[in-house]
Parts: structure tokens; C-alpha cells; sequence
């Protein structure tokens, strides 16, 4: 059976567990989600950035973001502690904010997007096994996660609903201009004498991904040993579901 566009992403974008990077001092922290959302992925584990979150006694938050997506119930619990945190927030897409991770941006008092970078938003994807009866569930559950999204994104937006459920349907792409001419982000951020936000993501599971972001940069490093470990973790789950019986 072909792997799910689910777990392609996840096996395409694993990396090593690794700590959440948080950095704080004189009244303003900086929480780095480089990664994918959703603690089973193995990066950005919602737990840790909660409890992470809760213990910042500082009066700004600069959440740098730069991830593919993710888990949207994990990402769901981030929105929900950042928006009862007492601090401002402000997010910055250095790089790329798809599918969970608009909605983390969503729920920030500000959003600054990198000239270059991309933000996408979708209808919710997952993986199912069983009968007719569970399916139909699984799509009544899939509806009632995308109302929500949708919710979140017209309200940020100011956007009408249907063309923001329209633009979900479509799986669609904006740049950074397009990003802040339709409410979702609120700045624009132009990097000056140096290069601007380049994809370091696989976004092949995806259907409209542009061309320009679609291809991910070289990003060889010393920990190639510690993600082929995690995606040989992974390829044995798809092999369990490869074999599952129809």
C-alpha cells in the first residue's frame, strides 16, 4: 500500500529527540520551534514547551518558528498555553510555518514573517484503520478539526469564513507579502545584506508545495548517524502498517 502522506512527511522531515532550546533574560525569553510538531515526531514535544512556557517570568516571549507541521492536537495544547501566558508574544516565521504550525502563530499578539519564508494552511490529515463505521467517525472527527482551524484563522484574519475554508481546501501556499495582505501574519521582515529564509524541509507529501521551497537545502550535519537511527524507527511503524490486513 502506498506510505500516507502522514507519515511521509514524518519520515521524510525525522530528526534526533532533541531539548527544547529556550533562552531568557532581562524581562524577555526566546523559545526556538525548529522541527516538527508533536512529541511522537521526535522534535517539538508540547509537554516540554508548556512546562517551558510556564516557568518564563518575563513580560515577552519571541517564538522563532520554523517547521513543516506536525501533531495539530500537540500544537492545539502550545496555543493554548500561549495565549493564558501574562506576556506578549510574538512569533516570527524565520523560515517556514505549514499545516499546525500557522495555528501556533495564530495564537501569538503578533506575527513577523521573514521576507522569503512560506506559511500554508490545509484541511487536517491523519491515518485510519477499520471499517466503514470507523472511517465515517474518522471523517466526522477530521470536519470538526478543520471547523475549528478554521475558526482560528478567520478570527486572526479577518478573512470571510468560506474563503478561508476555500484556501484550506486548496491546500494553499502565501509568501510573506501574502501572508500579512490577508491577516495572517502583521510584518513583513526584510534581512538585509544577507540571504533570506531558505527551506530546509521536505514538503513532498504535500500537494502544492511551490517550487521554490519544494526542493530542501543541503543540511548535512554531524547528527546524519542519530536521524537515520530515528527514520529506521520510524520505516519499522510504516512496515507495520504496510502488513495490516485489509
Amino acid at each position: 500500500m502506498p506510505i500516507p502522506k502522514l507519515l511521509q512527511l514524518a519520515r521524510n522531515n525525522a530528526t534526533a529527540s532533541k531539548p527544547l532550546r529556550a533562552e531568557a533574560g532581562d524581562g524577555v525569553a526566546t523559545i526556538y520551534l525548529h522541527g516538527v510538531i508533536g512529541g511522537w515526531w521526535g522534535d517539538i514535544d508540547e509537554t516540554r514547551f508548556v512546562q517551558e512556557l510556564a516557568a518564563l517570568d518575563v513580560d515577552t516571549i519571541h517564538l522563532r518558528i520554523d517547521s513543516p507541521g506536525g501533531d495539530v492536537f500537540a500544537a492545539r495544547s502550545m496555543m493554548t498555553a500561549i495565549s493564558q501566558h501574562r506576556a506578549k508574544v510574538v512569533a516570527h516565521v524565520d523560515g517556514l510555518a505549514a499545516s499546525a504550525a500557522t495555528g501556533i502563530c495564530m495564537a501569538c499578539d503578533e506575527v513577523e514573517i521573514t521576507q522569503g519564508a512560506g506559511f500554508m494552511i490545509h484541511n487536517a490529515w491523519t491515518i485510519a484503520i477499520g471499517n466503514k463505521a470507523e472511517m465515517a467517525k474518522t471523517g466526522e472527527l477530521l470536519g470538526k478539526i478543520d471547523t475549528g482551524l478554521a475558526g482560528d484563522y478567520t478570527r486572526r484574519s479577518g478573512q470571510a469564513a468560506e474563503q478561508v475554508v476555500q484556501w484550506m481546501d486548496e491546500e494553499t501556499w502565501f509568501t510573506a507579502d501574502e501572508a500579512v495582505a490577508h491577516g495572517f501574519a502583521d510584518k513583513v521582515v526584510e534581512v538585509v545584506g544577507k540571504k533570506g529564509a531558505a527551506n530546509s524541509w521536505d514538503l513532498s507529501a504535500y500537494n502544492n508545495a511551490p517550487a521554490a521551497l519544494a526542493k530542501p537545502k543541503n543540511t548535512a550535519s554531524d547528527d546524519d548517524a542519530a536521524i537515520a537511527a530515528h527514520r529506521t524507527g520510524l520505516d519499522r511503524r510504516l512496515a507495520l502498517l504496510e502488513r495490516a490486513p485489509a
